[in-house]
């Protein structure tokens, strides 16, 4: 366990070296109008040339694989500890990758809206401040508590063939899903932020780990 352990906190920190160091720029959107009178169809063409879709959903994997790698211990360590020996790693890779999967379907989702708030509002704290209240306020609802309170659930695994295959997957899914519900806006925040986002991020991560342990 302790070699799992070892494994996931490396990878984690592997991440946060690639986020930190944000090699071409794909953790800030970068724009400015191409009109004096704001948003408009050459400013959204600038916009999407500027910050290549497929930029901001690598930034966003790598920002989701740093930030929640470690949350991921526990259940990886349950995999490990009720699968048979020559299942475990492909059981926690199936459960990685179901997990994931959500985080990147949810990731589309939240980068448009960012594009979109980047357009109508360049370099403005104004989006970061709403959805940082909004955070404030989902981290105190009961929908919150009973989103963080489900990902602790651990689902018995089969033992063999598909069956083992299929329930490593759903339970990555349904890990992923929970997890979204808890942690959605305190994870579009730091991207919202025109400065300061590393900062941010890291204290974001700080709450979501304390909170899940």
């Amino acid at each position: 366990l302790y070699a799992i352990n070892a494994v996931i906190i490396g990878l984690s920190v592997v991440f946060w070296i690639v986020l930190l160091l944000d090699p071409g720029n794909i953790m800030m959107v970068k724009h400015c109008h191409v009109t004096f009178e704001g948003p408009s169809p050459a400013s959204l063409l600038m916009l999407l040339e500027m910050n290549p879709f497929s930029d901001l959903m690598i930034g966003w994997i790598v920002m989701v694989f740093a930030m929640m790698l470690p949350k991921l211990i526990g259940p990886i360590q349950d995999i490990y500890a009720t699968s048979f020996k020559r299942q475990r790693i492909f059981s926690a890779v199936l459960f990685v990758f179901g997990y994931a999967a959500v985080w990147i379907a949810v990731g589309v989702v939240m980068n448009a809206a960012i594009l979109g708030l980047n357009l109508l509002m360049p370099k403005s704290f104004i989006p970061a401040i709403i959805v940082g209240v909004i955070a404030i306020v989902w981290q105190f609802s009961p929908i919150k508590q009973r989103c963080l309170n489900r990902g602790h659930n651990h689902w018995s695994l089969a033992a063999f063939g598909w069956a083992a295959n299929r329930d490593a997957m759903l339970f990555g899914i349904m890990h992923g899903v929970w997890c979204v519900g808890a942690g959605w806006a305190m994870m579009v925040f730091p991207m919202l932020l025109p400065e300061g986002h590393n900062v941010a991020m890291l204290v974001v991560t700080f709450i979501m780990i304390s909170e899940h342990m």
